[in-house]
Order: C-alpha cells, then structure tokens, then sequence
C-alpha cells in the first residue's frame, strides 16, 4: 500500500470528516506533531512475517461493528486493514464491509476473513466426520459472495484450540486449493485458546503464513505466549495480536473500565507482532486507537493503570484451558468464560446466548456439584461465573438481540 494513498486518505479526512467526529480525531491523533509541516502523524508500521504486506500497527477489528460510516471513517482516516469472520453477526459483518468497498479500489485495503469447520467438540478441540474440505469452501464461497470480492488477503482457519484441529490434512488441502486458485492470498489461523501449543503448531506445519493470537497484559500464561511468538517469528510467520483490551473492564457492573490505550501499547512494544485488531463501535475508539500508532510509549499513569484492581480477576479467561481437565464434568469452561465476557465486557448478550447454544449448554449446571474442582490460575471463580452466564439459554435469542 502506497504512502501517497495515506495522504490522500487523511486530506480526504480533512475536509469531509472533520465536520463530525474529525475535529476529535485531529486534537488527539494530530496534534503532536508541531514538527511535521502538513501536521500529518507519523505511522509506526510493521512487516508482517515473510509476507509482502507492510502494516500500521493498529488495524480495524470489525466483529462488533455494525456502522458502515465509521468503516468508512476509519479507511478515510488510514486505516488499511480490515478483520471479519464468517460468522460475525450471522454473516452480516461481511455483507456490511462489501457494501463499504464495493466501489473502492482492492488494491486499497486489506481485508481477513476467517472459517471455523463443522463438528468440533468443543472442550477437546477434536475433529468430528463433518470438518471436510468441502464444507470449509462452502463457507468461504459464502463469505467472498458477501464481500463482494474476488479474494480475501488473509484466511484463518478460525478459533484454533488444539494441535490436531491446527494440523488437520482435510482443512489444510481447503486452504491449499483456495490459494492455489488465487482467491486467497496468505493463510492463517486464529487463536484464542492453548495459544503457546497452537503457535507451536503454526511453527511446526511449514504452512501457515499468519497467526491472530490472543495476547494482553492480564493474562497468566502470557510470557509462554510470547516466547513462542518470538520463535514463529524468527521462521517468517506474520504475528497479529486480538483481544489485546482483555475485555475492556476488570469487572461485570462497568464501573473499572481498562485503559485501552495503554494495554494496546503494551502489547505493541513487542516488536515480533506486526498488528493488532482491537473492536472498534465509536468513534472515539477510533480515534484513541489511531493516536496508538504514533507513539507506544507508556506513562507512568498507564503502567499504573494496567495493574489490575485487587481482588478482581478481571473478565478476560486466558484459554488455557486447564479448566476443562479440572472440571468433573468436563464442561467447556473456557467456552462459557468467553460468553460471561461478551455479556459484561462486551454488551454483546445475543453472541454470549449463540455460543452457549453451540456448546449445548443447559441453565447453571454447576447447581448439583457441592464443590467446584476448578482452581483457576487467574483467581475466576468459575462456578458463580456459569451461573450466572448459563442463565441466559431460557432466554430467546431475539430478546437477547433487542437487549
């Protein structure tokens, strides 16, 4: 992507944006640069792995957002890079960035995608008969007719919990013949579970290009985590870092909210780790994840800022997922963790209610243990947790959409 087409981008910014939410977004993301004649930030980017895309290190995670204007926004602004899945809002995530770029020039922006195969268990992570190729392509055949493209630059073999599900021969032949036909670019996988064995898998198979990986400053297991991005990187493989706000609260009312700024910046200072896809539903998001780009230096406020309040254990589950061999009925409580933080992190009840459809899961059904068995690094207490979350199962999903 061409530095002229960033210029473009942002004089395109001045003139038409600033009239709404533009006067924000240049008091925070333009205004230090008194050396800078056209009062123009300067970008931090990064190469991403062995590939030949060159990245800001902040990019637009679109999963939450439903807003085509500020999609359209945050490209003006210079954002380039664009993250989606295939079942983001039932497929309405997709069709929304197609209509945003139909008429935009591919070779503009950059765009991701991600498939997750039928039939995975989903406290092991295994494969059942219906994960085939043909079902990974139908998806994908779904998703470009949505965006309205020909390709996509990146394809994930989506939510990657386990070293068989990574290296599966059937998966990895879908995404070998859809690049083959040049429909996809680089692949990748995404995860957000086991990520210090999933990296390692990437490692180990010569054949993935990219890994999303959930990384950020709350998490326990987070220094194995980087040490094995340090080694896929050292082979080439392009790191881009998600969930990196760990839930964007410490707690379920709402009232600790984390300082996002600083935990983009410290997962950013690690320099194998090309980008991030932080969600971004405002446009003060946008412009606070901008002014990121600039400068990654922490404050001592920040540093402050990122210790988490005693005795909370914040919202965000690591997915380490030891939890499910403590657990003695095997629940995926790694799974209804991600559900309680799309509730009271996230706001989002009607994705917290399909994923615990999809893990068919029943109303507390932690209520006839006497004790709980899991002892969860991080201090959750996952039973109250689950009782809580599994309440909403009786709840129809389209009261939860209208919450």
């Amino acid at each position: 992507m061409g530095k002229n087409l960033q210029v473009n981008r942002r004089g395109f910014l001045k003139s038409s944006v600033m009239g709404t939410a533009g006067a924000l977004i240049c008091t925070t993301a333009m205004g230090n640069q008194g050396s800078n004649a056209k009062n123009e930030p300067v970008i931090l980017r990064r190469r991403l792995g062995n590939t030949d895309i060159e990245l800001p290190i902040v990019s637009f995670g679109v999963m939450r957002s439903d807003n085509a204007a500020l999609v359209k926004s945050a490209f003006q602004m210079g954002f380039e890079f664009f993250d989606t899945a295939h079942g983001y809002q039932e497929g309405r995530n997709e069709t929304m960035l197609g209509e945003v770029f139909k008429d935009v020039p591919r070779s503009s922006f950059l765009l991701a995608t991600k498939v997750y195969p039928d039939d995975v268990n989903r406290q092991t992570g295994e494969l059942g008969p219906g994960s085939t190729k043909e079902s990974i392509i139908e998806k994908f055949d779904l998703s470009l007719k949505r965006l309205q493209m020909s390709y996509v630059d990146i394809l994930y073999l989506h939510g990657v919990s386990s070293r068989e599900f990574a290296l599966a021969p059937q998966l990895l032949d879908a995404f070998r013949e859809l690049k083959k036909q040049g429909r996809v670019r680089y692949v990748g996988m995404s995860t957000h579970h086991n990520e210090p064995d999933i990296i390692q898998a990437a490692i180990d198979s010569d054949f993935y290009n990219v890994v999303l990986t959930a990384i950020n400053f709350t998490q326990a297991h987070g220094g194995a985590i980087k040490e094995k991005i340090a080694l896929a990187a050292e082979k080439g493989i392009g790191i881009i870092a998600m969930k990196t706000m760990a839930g964007g609260f410490f707690d379920k009312e709402r009232t600790l909210p984390v300082n996002c700024s600083a935990a983009l910046k410290w997962v950013l200072q690690d320099k194998n780790i090309c980008t991030s896809i932080p969600g971004i539903v405002t446009y003060d998001q946008m412009n606070q994840n901008f002014a990121v780009m600039e400068n990654l230096e922490l404050t001592e406020k920040e540093k402050a800022d990122l210790e988490i309040p005693k005795p909370l254990a914040g919202l965000y589950c690591d997915g380490c997922m030891q939890c499910v061999r403590q657990c003695r009925k095997h629940l995926p409580v790694h799974e209804l963790m991600r559900a309680y933080m799309y509730t009271y992190g996230y706001g989002q009840v009607e994705k917290a209610g399909r994923l615990l459809r999809e893990t068919a899961m029943v109303t507390d059904p932690c209520g006839d243990c006497s004790d709980c068995t899991v002892d969860c690094p991080k201090g959750i207490r996952a039973a109250e947790r689950i009782a809580d979350v599994s309440r909403l199962v009786n709840v129809p999903l389209d009261i939860l959409a209208s919450l």
